[in-house]
């Protein structure tokens, strides 16, 4: 079964079962939703929203408004809602932010699981190119803006609310979720119970070495599906375990492809060969480059990209052909040195990755 069975089939209560990892990726996902005007934000003095009060005609189709793969969100919803495990969770403090031009996407909300335990999910990359951009930012940047933000949510909640928390997220909200736990006061970490990273990115290696991050590393529990690529991006020390998914090689970062049985995940004995292959290549290229040469690259293709006015994913359906035109012609005003060195760096990346090809077969 996968996310929406599972909730469909859930009959017990949070005291009867304990909250566990596969609720962490259900909430994640649902913090994927469009709250805006529908949960309270941190000025907004209406109360808290509870999750089988969204089930309103008027309000869904706004919920599920630019949300990748409407269909399965809604079926979500639906089962969220009328499930007697979930539908008495109160949603709070609802915030989302989009900044092109500080290369910034956030979002989170607050679910109140009972008085005594409440859950913060920061919702991960969106279907946006600038929230992409923020990720792979991650490869030379520290820290990028959601982490800052996502750490200032944090401390802003924990002065609303006095209970235990976990905290977590799927994809970049993984990321936000550790980040977050790590960079809060002391008296908030001694009141995080758990951390979850759902195939989030990890951290530039300083960052493992950090008295910060030391003191919450026992608390983080991180999964990943058999093929992950955005999980495994940067140095990926956190502990994780993998979860079996339905789908194929960079389509199991979709929550709705990991398999459930029993209440739990199913897990498997690692990565694919493949997703362990591409991942050396990736690891090994960061570890050669600096900082202001990875930033080049980066920056450079996203500007081509940018260039083709592409704001979503969903803009390439759109005319593609003419998109692939202009982003050719914004790659010819390139001037020769980043040319070169983008150039070089694609060709770089394709030796790298079939002579660490021919040595596996080998």
């Amino acid at each position: 079964m996968n996310i929406i069975e599972y909730v469909e089939s859930q009959m017990e209560n949070f005291q009867e079962k304990p909250f566990n990892t596969v609720d962490s990726l259900v909430l994640s996902q649902l913090s994927y939703l469009n709250f805006s005007n529908i949960v309270p934000g941190f000025q907004d003095k209406r109360g808290t929203v509870k999750i089988s009060e969204l089930l309103k005609a008027e309000k869904i189709p706004a919920m599920l408004d630019n949300v990748r793969d409407p269909k399965s969100n809604h079926r979500l919803l639906i089962a969220l809602g009328m499930s007697p495990r979930y539908r008495d969770i109160r949603l709070c403090y609802y915030e989302e932010s989009l900044d092109i031009a500080e290369e910034k996407q956030f979002g989170a909300i607050t679910c109140l699981i009972d008085e005594n335990l409440a859950y913060i999910a920061y919702k991960g990359t969106d279907a946006t190119i600038v929230g992409w951009k923020e990720d792979f930012n991650m490869a030379y940047m520290s820290p990028v803006p959601s982490q800052v933000e996502g750490a200032a949510y944090l401390q802003a909640v924990t002065k609303k609310i006095s209970c235990n928390l976990l905290v977590g997220g799927h994809s970049k909200g993984g990321n936000i979720a550790v980040y977050a736990s790590m960079e809060c006061d002391k008296q908030i970490q001694d009141r995080i119970l758990k951390i979850f990273s759902h195939d989030g990115p990890g951290f530039r290696d300083e960052v493992f070495s950090t008295e910060k991050y030391k003191k919450i590393q026992q608390k983080i529990h991180k999964t990943l599906p058999q093929s992950s690529l955005v999980g495994m991006l940067l140095q990926h020390q956190e502990d994780y375990k993998v979860v079996e998914s339905n789908q194929f090689w960079f389509m199991q970062h979709d929550p709705f492809s990991w398999v459930i049985s029993d209440g739990d995940f199913i897990y498997t004995q690692g990565l694919t060969g493949g997703a362990e292959h591409i991942n050396t290549v990736i690891s090994q290229w960061v570890s050669k480059v600096d900082d202001d040469k990875r930033e080049l690259f980066i920056s450079t293709l996203y500007g081509v990209v940018e260039s083709m006015g592409v704001i979503k994913f969903s803009d390439f359906n759109d005319d593609w052909y003419k998109k692939a035109g202009i982003a050719l012609e914004a790659a010819r005003e390139l001037d020769p040195e980043t040319k070169r060195f983008v150039t070089e760096t694609i060709k770089s990346l394709l030796a790298l990755y079939m002579k660490s090809f021919v040595f596996k077969l080998k």
